[in-house]
């Protein structure tokens, strides 16, 4: 157990390292390049490096320790430790990534194909790697901790919490002063207010695309799943669900109409992701055994969602 324990904490890392180096290389290929602004602390960060030449790892990695501390008090320690992993992997990779990235690869797949197609493939990267950290209980930081902090009282889900706080974020750029813009052909003008308005259009684009994403991978990570089982090996079947998954089981008696005789059925909750295991363990008990499930539209309680408390 102590094994399977450590494997699995160090699957959840590996998942949320990849999550966050997706989500990193849709800032770097396709927004930076081309001066657009996007939500959350790397929207943040982004502004200040526009306005005023300041790395975007540095400001990402200050704003988000203040947010940090004030999390670890709400969302608990294991919260805590996954969420300080996240920042510090995000903070490296926005400082290192780049350098690894040819500028010519950037030119072609992003800054060639105009601001557009960056923005919506940029927002596209970046909620799938939100949205993979989120399902191993991480973060990528930033407004995604108080996106998480909300939720956890409040019945709203992250990705529209963070398009709220993202849409604020991202009117802001206009307070850039006008800058110097070089496009995919070299050449250099400055940047006008119908520029700057476009910018922002671009950037609530990009977040629209972004929150959708993380509201599907969510919701899909967290969707229950209604799960009936009768057998005639009920009892050992109930017995390595508790012990193996630890879900509960509750045993309940019915009547066979064309047998006339009493049987035993299971009723058990799980999440849509621990489908494939309770099929495998059925199978292995008994393999004549009947199966009804039927996904349900909410749970609460232990092993679940949690009951918002305002």
């Amino acid at each position: 157990m102590n094994t399977r324990k450590i494997l699995g904490g160090v699957k959840a890392y590996v998942i949320i390292t990849i999550g966050l180096l997706c989500y990193v290389l849709g800032w770097c290929i396709f927004l930076i390049p081309n001066n657009l602004v996007g939500g959350g602390v790397s929207g943040i960060s982004s502004i200040i490096l526009y306005a005023f030449g300041v790395p975007i790892s540095i400001t990402y990695f200050s704003i988000n320790i203040i947010l940090l501390l004030i999390a670890l008090k709400v969302l608990g320690k294991s919260f805590g430790v996954k969420t300080v992993y996240a920042i510090i992997a995000t903070t490296l990779f926005f400082q290192f990534v780049p350098e690894f990235l040819p500028q010519d690869f950037i030119n072609e797949i992003a800054i060639s194909n105009g601001k557009l197609i960056s923005a919506i493939f940029g927002g596209v990267m970046s909620g799938v790697g939100i949205g993979i950290s989120f399902s191993q209980g991480g973060s990528t930081g930033g407004t995604d901790i108080v996106a998480l902090m909300v939720a956890k009282y409040h019945n709203i889900a992250p990705g529209r919490m963070i398009l709220y706080m993202d849409l604020v974020i991202i009117a802001c750029s206009l307070l850039i002063p006008a800058r110097q813009i070089t496009d995919a052909a070299g050449n250099i003008t400055t940047e006008t207010w119908g520029m700057r308005l476009a910018t922002v259009l671009y950037g609530y684009m990009l977040i629209a695309s972004c929150s959708q994403i993380v509201d599907m991978m969510v919701a899909g990570s967290r969707q229950s799943v209604q799960v009936y089982i009768f057998s005639r090996e009920y009892e050992k079947i109930a017995d390595r669900i508790t012990t193996e998954m630890g879900r509960g089981v509750t045993v309940l008696t019915g009547e066979g109409w064309y047998t006339r005789s009493e049987n035993k059925m299971l009723l058990v909750l799980i999440h849509k992701t621990e489908v494939g295991k309770i099929h495998n363990l059925i199978r292995e008990i008994d393999k004549d055994s009947f199966i009804s499930m039927a996904p349900v539209t909410g749970v609460w309680g232990r092993g679940f969602q949690q009951i918002s408390v305002k």
